[in-house]
């Protein structure tokens, strides 16, 4: 699966989901958010939101004894906030009115800015941790290898074939063209997802505000009024 394991993983997720779903449609008739099974999809799916704006934040700030690769925090990160947001559409029985349509229509379009997220942010030079490579990381190699380039009499002075030489300085001619390509695309990169994050986070955070007050609307309604 590579890369792409947690579309993979979300994918099967939501087939097996959506089998359930139709079966007990077909069975029952369509849950209704506020009948116990649309509530169930509405608390799984919240929680699996949840975990996903709380538990990626926390590892990217985790200084002392960090749990777990970023890339495997990140692959959960897209996993629960897929299948989450998908709950969250069944939880609302395909009813697109009021506050609960505005938080339907809200989580798609987080759903959407993470799949953009998920492009750029895969598009950022990384270790194999999924660490982000910094611009001065990718300098210092730029000096190493500029050192080979403009100085092949270092080279010459081993105690190697003249072709052997040779095959060596295009090498490093190559491999300082690519750090310079690396580079700007580092940094154009990281423009664009400063600009993603500057979009993304205020709509996740204007999610949790709609769904906060959604479930106490909910508990409003359902309980205190009855």
């Amino acid at each position: 699966m590579g890369q792409r394991r947690e579309l993979v993983l979300a994918l099967v997720a939501i087939v097996a989901i959506s089998g359930l779903y139709t079966g007990y449609s077909n069975a029952v008739g369509v849950p209704v958010a506020s009948g116990l099974p649309g509530h169930f999809l509405g608390i799984v799916g919240f929680t699996l939101m949840l975990m996903t704006e709380t538990l990626y934040s926390l590892r990217k700030r985790a200084m002392r004894r960090p749990r777990g690769s970023m890339r495997a925090w990140l692959q959960f990160h897209i996993f629960t906030g897929i299948v989450g947001s998908y709950l969250v559409v069944l939880h609302s029985a395909w009813s697109f009115h009021g506050l609960a349509g505005a938080l339907t229509l809200m989580t798609i379009v987080v759903v959407i800015s993470g799949f953009v997220g998920r492009y750029i942010y895969t598009a950022v030079p990384r270790t194999v941790d999924g660490v982000v490579i910094e611009a001065q990381d990718l300098l210092a190699q730029l000096a190493v290898v500029r050192v080979e380039v403009t100085q092949p009499t270092r080279l010459a002075a081993m105690p190697i074939s003249s072709s052997a030489t040779r095959s060596q300085e295009p090498a490093a001619a190559r491999r300082y063209r690519e750090l310079e390509r690396q580079l700007a695309t580092l940094r154009w990169r990281r423009r664009m997802l400063a600009t993603w994050h500057a979009i993304h986070i205020p709509l996740g955070m204007a999610l949790f505000v709609m769904a906060f007050a959604h479930i106490g609307a909910a508990i409003y309604y359902a309980t205190l009024l009855r």
